[in-house]
């Protein structure tokens, strides 16, 4: 994030600027408009066609599974469930404070507070946990990754650290990776690594947002480069994969989406509606999410993904099982199966084709009225 002034003004105006694309898109047809389900933008009509395409009906958008206790957890801005450890859950502030996790009980308790040596915390928005293939131990992910100004910081950085192995305060040894994007700078609060591969992935937040993958050997001595393999939703805030690798899910301020690969969605998921939705990870099992918001004694949800959208996880997983011959299952594409990627490809290219022209013209004005204010206000108080 930029400087603290700067910080309230954009804030103060987020929902002047969700008003105006509500607006906007509301002139562009239900399609779109779909797009901005959730929250106070969505209208009770709208909503219901939304949960007609997904599958999911009110009392399918989750409970609660627990709230932050912790009131240093003020802005929860990743979460991430833990490799190796049952009934543990991993936390970090945004921008706010140090390079400082959190691992969090079933309760919402706090059971230890971790501070990484040899790291910072400019903007972190995002986090993920893996395993090491070699060691079976956890893996820790940390990225420091926002840029509200697209363009702010010349590169970006993810920390890795090896998962602690009890639940006692402590300061970890951290490595640090560089990176940069292969077609600019952007905003980003999504990172995911894919649990066989060990492959880092970050998702920009944007309205013609991306999926980036890193180099399969990621480097300390050099800035890594991330090139886009895919697209993401529109404002995309964390992203997580399966425990099996066999989907990820984007999360946005509005709802998540499953996919089998990059570009090749799955299904759109209802979410439960959130004061800042920020992150989202898979249970253990990978068959539910947990998302999470902003604020002091924020909750945490845990949403069950709908019968069919495991079916086609499933249907997914099987396909890419390995043969005795170390190939991916041969079996004969049958009509049902083209049909379904058929579909599935349709809907990828819906999403990637984002909200429309005249409401993107009509929040970028809504963000230079916001750029002038702050720059108004930061000459008043030199």
């Amino acid at each position: 994030m930029g400087s603290k002034t700067g910080e309230i003004v954009i804030r103060a105006l987020a929902p002047v600027g969700a008003v105006a694309l509500a607006g906007a898109v509301a002139l562009t047809g239900p399609r779109a408009e779909a797009q901005v389900r959730g929250g106070t933008v969505e209208r009770p009509q709208v909503q219901a066609q939304a949960q007609a395409q997904t599958g999911t009906r009110d009392d399918d958008e989750g409970r609660p599974l627990f709230t932050f206790k912790d009131r240093r957890i003020t802005e929860s801005s990743g979460l991430a469930v833990s490799p190796t450890h049952p009934d543990v859950y991993y936390t970090h502030n945004d921008s706010s404070a140090g390079p400082v996790f959190y691992a969090v009980g079933p309760a919402g308790r706090t059971r230890a507070t971790f501070t990484l040596r040899g790291a910072s915390a400019r903007d972190w928005e995002g986090m993920a946990a893996s395993k090491d293939p070699r060691t079976g131990r956890g893996v820790l992910w940390f990225a420091d990754i926002g840029d509200n100004f697209d363009g702010a910081w010349p590169d970006v950085s993810v920390y890795r650290v090896d998962e602690p192995a009890a639940m006692r305060d402590a300061t970890l040894p951290a490595v640090r990776y560089r990176f940069r994007y292969e077609d600019g700078k952007h905003n980003a609060e999504g990172v995911m690594v894919h649990p066989r591969t060990g492959r880092l992935y970050v998702v920009t937040k944007q309205f013609a947002g991306g999926v980036y993958a890193a180099p399969k050997r990621l480097r300390t001595d050099r800035i890594n480069v991330l090139r886009r393999v895919g697209s993401a939703p529109i404002m995309a805030t964390d992203a997580a994969y399966a425990p099996d690798g066999s989907s990820f899910v984007i999360r946005t301020y509005f709802s998540a989406t499953v996919y089998r690969a990059p570009g090749k969605e799955i299904s759109r998921v209802s979410m439960p509606p959130l004061e800042q939705a920020e992150s989202i990870a898979y249970t253990s099992d990978g068959r539910a999410l947990l998302t999470g918001s902003e604020g002091v004694g924020s909750p945490v949800y845990r949403v069950p993904l709908p019968e069919r959208v495991l079916r086609e996880i499933d249907a997914a997983r099987v396909k890419a099982t390995p043969t005795p011959t170390g190939k991916a299952d041969g079996r004969a594409t049958t009509a049902a199966d083209a049909g379904r990627d058929a579909r599935g490809e349709a809907r990828a290219a819906d999403a990637d084709a984002g909200v429309p022209t005249r409401a993107v013209a009509l929040w970028l004005a809504v963000a230079a009225g916001a750029t002038g204010v702050i720059t108004f206000i930061a000459r008043r108080a030199r």
